[in-house]
């Protein structure tokens, strides 16, 4: 038998909507990330998808010495998920995985709605996936986010969440930082 945490991560990344504004970076929408969760018993699964603008302030390619430092820096920044995503300390979450990467459409050249954009057509995208380890999950009764402190630029997460209890979808706002785990575990 398949596990939740399988499952969730098979729904998640097999979403044709999901897959879509994957392949095509130009779908998204400036300030909103897209976050989506999967937990089962101990172990939680968290993917991240942000637009550049939201991460490091431009979504061209990289090419000055100050752009290339600030991706850098953002990638080191994503790769430390309990430093985004602030969980009790009594639910003892440990970081088994981490990783963070930018992508980039730089084949992108159909793209006119956006004047910021005319001079360098290319869109970026920061991907981050995650694997946690909480020995006391039911410790966990919220997740605070300080994504929204450490990127200025972003405004909202959209997140899909599936547990042993359900499916849930939720909006996080830069204003309301934080996402209730009550009754959702």
């Amino acid at each position: 038998m398949k596990t939740i945490l399988i499952f969730g991560i098979t729904v998640i990344t097999s979403n044709p909507l999901l897959a879509e504004s994957t392949r095509q970076l130009e779908s998204h929408e400036h300030g909103v990330g897209q976050l989506e969760v999967a937990i089962e018993g101990q172990k939680i699964a968290i993917d991240l998808h942000a637009p550049g603008a939201d991460i490091v302030g431009f979504e061209y390619v990289a090419e000055s010495s100050k752009d290339r430092k600030a991706v850098d820096t953002a990638i080191t920044i994503l790769g430390k998920p309990l430093d985004l995503f602030l969980i009790s300390s009594d639910a003892k979450c440990s970081v088994m995985q981490a990783a963070a990467k930018l992508e980039s459409d730089d084949e992108h050249d159909e793209h006119d709605e956006h004047d910021e954009h005319q001079e360098k057509s290319a869109h970026t995208e920061f991907h981050a996936s995650y694997i946690l380890n909480c020995m006391n999950i039911a410790a966990m009764t919220e997740i605070k986010f300080a994504y929204f402190d450490l990127f200025p630029n972003a405004k909202e997460l959209e997140v899909q969440m599936i547990s042993d209890v359900g499916a849930f979808t939720f909006e996080i706002e830069r204003e309301e930082p934080t996402l209730d785990l009550i009754g959702k575990l």
